[in-house]
C-alpha cells in the first residue's frame, strides 16, 4: 500500500512540502499551505523522462567544463534509498549522504544540515540550514560548514603534520578574513587546542586537530582539521575541515564526531 496523492514533507528539504502523486515524488514543491495541488498527468513517459534527465546531466557537465572547474562539484544524495530513489511518505527516512567524487568519499548529512555547493567556495560539501547577519555586519554567515579538499602538498607528510598545518588556515578562512578580505567576526583574538589525536577514517589511519577560536565579535567557534590518506591513488591526503559556531545557535559538537565516523570510501 502506498500513500494517496498529496503534499508531504519533502525528504530532501524538510522545511518544504513536495507533491506525492500516489506513485512517486514530483518536482512540485511549496512552503506549507502554499500552493494548490498540481495536475496529475494522465500517463507517464519514462523514456522521455530519462532523456530529459540525461540531457540535464550533460548540461551540468558542459557547464563545469566551460567554467574551467578542476573539481567535480559535490553530488547531493539526500532522502534517498540505496537505489537512489526517494522513499515514499511515511517510510523510514534513510541516511542522507553527500558524495565527494574527487576525493572518493561519502559523508553523512546530520539533521539540520544540507548538502551544498557554496557559491564562493566550491570545496564546501555541507552547511547548516539558513544564514544570519554576521557579528561584524559584513554580510551573511552560516553557523556551520564542512569542507572537503585535497591537501595542497604531497610531500609525504603524515596526517598529523597535515592536520596541524591546516587548522590555522581553516580558522583564518572563516573567523579571520573571508575570501573578500572582510572580517565577519572582527578577527581572531585567541585559540585553544581542545582535542587532537589519531582517528580511523574510512578504514584508514587519520589525525584530527580541533581548536576553540575566540573572536572580537560574536561567540567565536570550533574549527577542526581532519587529515587521512586518500583512497583514490592521489599521494596528497584528504583534508576535511569542520567550522562550527560556538554558543546556543551553533551546531552540536557531536556532529563533528558523527560525520567523521560516517565517512566512507565511495567504492
Amino acid at each position: 500500500m502506498t500513500p494517496p496523492p498529496g503534499w508531504y514533507a519533502d525528504p530532501e528539504a524538510p522545511h518544504l512540502e513536495c507533491w506525492w502523486d500516489g506513485q512517486t515524488w514530483t518536482e512540485h514543491r511549496r512552503t506549507p499551505s502554499g500552493l494548490p495541488a498540481p495536475p496529475t498527468p494522465a500517463a507517464r513517459a519514462p523514456g522521455r523522462a530519462k532523456a530529459v534527465a540525461l540531457a540535464s546531466a550533460a548540461a551540468v557537465l558542459a557547464t563545469a567544463i566551460v567554467s574551467g572547474a578542476t573539481v567535480l562539484r559535490t553530488d547531493e544524495v539526500r532522502g534517498r534509498t540505496d537505489t537512489g530513489v526517494r522513499a515514499a511518505p511515511g517510510a523510514a527516512a534513510p541516511p542522507s549522504l553527500v558524495v565527494d567524487r574527487l576525493n572518493g568519499i561519502t559523508l553523512p548529512v546530520p539533521a539540520g544540515w544540507t548538502g551544498s555547493s557554496y557559491p564562493a567556495q566550491d570545496d564546501v560539501v555541507m552547511t547548516t540550514d539558513g544564514t544570519y547577519a554576521c557579528p561584524a555586519h559584513t554580510g551573511r554567515c552560516r553557523h556551520g560548514q564542512v569542507i572537503s579538499r585535497t591537501a595542497g602538498s604531497a610531500d609525504g607528510a603524515s596526517p598529523r603534520t597535515v592536520a596541524e598545518r591546516d587548522v590555522p588556515d581553516a580558522a583564518q578562512a572563516v573567523y579571520g578574513r573571508d575570501p573578500g578580505g572582510r572580517k565577519p567576526y572582527g578577527g581572531i583574538r585567541s585559540h585553544q587546542v581542545v582535542r587532537s589525536g589519531r582517528v580511523a577514517v574510512a578504514g584508514r589511519d587519520g589525525y584530527l586537530v580541533r581548536w576553540r577560536v575566540r573572536t572580537a565579535d560574536g561567540p567565536g567557534g570550533y574549527v577542526q582539521s581532519l587529515a587521512f590518506p586518500s583512497d583514490t591513488g592521489v599521494p596528497a591526503p584528504v583534508v576535511v575541515r569542520f567550522v562550527f559556531d560556538a554558543g546556543p545557535d551553533g551546531p552540536p559538537l557531536a556532529d563533528m564526531d558523527k560525520i567523521t565516523k560516517g565517512i566512507r570510501p565511495t567504492g
